[in-house]
């Protein structure tokens, strides 16, 4: 099974890199990166990043706006692009099964989007370690890792869209809608709930309905990693103590890209 799955992500990859995808996604991570991380503070008449705590959760906002917006768009025509053009049963009429094809399609888009942000926040992590030592690379490191596994939950959630649509111009549709959602509408939503009930919908509840978002699983995993931010945006008033293990933070983020994946698996029919 190994040989034409990997065969068949190579092939993915290969294709973004040509197109210099790749290349244009993390051009974009640099530039904004380095622009919120060095200009952030300037209109308190400073430049450059003044504290760790403060550069992170910047780029915490940076990354919810950007990364799911960039793995949907990325992968919501992996399957029915492919079925409107008419190449899914020249794919499947090789020696390559409907597993084999879904996970191939994705592994590929996987390694352009974590090539691409990796290499989009590299320049921040060497300006952080030369102005704050080689230990701020544990703390950013996290955050890059976390930021990759953002990306990932939101390709898998495009897969499974493109599986479940038939018409390319819907999946694409979907895909901005989903990212409303998950960005935009879900936080908006939890909080008129929370006012619309005066309190009655708080402490656990709301901290337990945060889970059902990845962004807001990603926020969680980050401004829990640092105590400053922690602080900053009182967050430690509204979370479960276990909230604040990075070990669960994690396997919650994991969760989010398997199940869709898992999902969308179950889902398809070449047919």
């Amino acid at each position: 099974m190994t040989g034409p799955l990997l065969t068949l992500a190579a092939k993915e990859l290969r294709e973004r890199l040509r197109n210099r995808w790749v290349l244009a996604v993390a051009l974009v991570f640099t530039v904004f990166s380095l622009l919120i991380s060095y200009f952030g503070a300037a209109q308190q008449g400073v430049v450059g990043p003044r504290s760790l705590a403060l550069t992170v959760s910047s780029l915490v906002s940076l990354v919810i706006y950007l990364v799911p917006m960039i793995a949907l768009l990325l992968g919501f025509d992996a399957i029915v692009g492919e079925r409107e053009r008419g190449s899914l049963e020249l794919l499947l009429a090789h020696p390559l099964s409907g597993a084999e094809l879904l996970l191939g399609k994705y592994l590929g888009l996987a390694a352009a989007l974590t090539l691409s942000t990796l290499s989009g926040f590299a320049l921040v992590g060497a300006l952080l370690m030369q102005q704050f030592g080689v230990e701020a690379l544990w703390h950013y490191g996290g955050f890059v890792l976390s930021s990759t596994g953002l990306g990932l939950a939101f390709l898998s959630l495009a897969l499974l869209l493109s599986v479940l649509t038939r018409e390319r111009t819907r999946a694409s549709g979907l895909a901005i809608v989903l990212w409303f959602v998950f960005v935009l509408v879900f936080d908006l939503a939890l909080l008129g709930t929370l006012v619309a009930s005066g309190g009655a919908l708080a402490g656990d509840a709301v901290a337990w309905l945060l889970l059902a978002n990845p962004a807001d699983v990603f926020r969680i995993l980050n401004l829990f990693s640092l105590e400053q931010a922690e602080g900053l945006f009182g967050l430690g008033a509204l979370m479960p103590p276990a909230f604040a293990s990075p070990l669960w933070m994690g396997l919650a983020l994991l969760g989010w890209i398997v199940a869709p994946l898992a999902a969308a698996l179950w889902r398809f029919k070449p047919s």
